[in-house]
C-alpha cells in the first residue's frame, strides 16, 4: 500500500528555514486507515510569519493549521489519538492548556508535552498528531 501525501492550501508547510526554500517535509503522510500529520506551528498561511508572540494565540493557530490538514485528509481531531506538544517555556503550560481544551471543545486525544526550542525564532509551541480512520 503506497503512502499517500496530504496537503492543504490554508496551511503553511513547515520545515523551512528560509521561506524562498520548498520544505523537504508533507504536511501529513496517510498510510491505510493511519495519518501522521508534521508538527504544526503559528503561521500565518498567507504571510508564512509567525501571527504573534502570545501562547494562546499561538496555540489557537496552531491548532486551525493543524484542523485544515485533518478536513483535507477527510478526517478532524474526532480521528485524533495522540498528539505531541513542544512548548518553548514551561512556564506557559498554564494558558496552553486553557486554549488547547477550549478548541477541542471536549474531544479526547492522549498528549504528551515537553519543554524544548522549537526550531524557528519566535514559534513558541509546536504539536503534531497521529490520527485513526475505519
Amino acid at each position: 500500500m503506497p503512502k499517500k501525501i496530504i496537503k492543504s492550501s490554508k496551511t503553511p508547510i513547515t520545515g523551512f528555514t528560509d521561506k524562498s526554500s520548498p520544505s523537504p517535509l508533507a504536511q501529513g503522510i496517510r498510510w491505510g486507515n493511519m495519518l501522521f500529520l508534521s508538527g504544526q506551528v503559528a503561521i500565518d498561511p498567507e504571510t508564512k510569519e509567525v501571527i504573534s508572540d502570545d501562547i494562546q494565540a499561538q496555540t489557537q493557530q496552531t491548532l486551525q493549521n493543524l484542523e485544515e490538514i485533518l478536513k483535507e485528509a477527510g478526517g478532524s481531531f474526532a480521528n485524533v489519538v495522540n498528539m505531541r506538544v513542544c512548548l518553548r517555556n514551561v512556564d506557559d503550560f498554564q494558558k496552553f492548556n486553557v486554549t488547547f481544551t477550549e478548541f477541542m471543545k471536549g474531544e479526547k486525544v492522549t498528549r504528551t508535552c515537553i519543554g524544548g526550542i522549537p526550531h524557528r525564532v519566535g514559534v513558541n509551541v509546536e504539536i503534531d498528531c497521529i490520527a485513526m480512520f475505519d
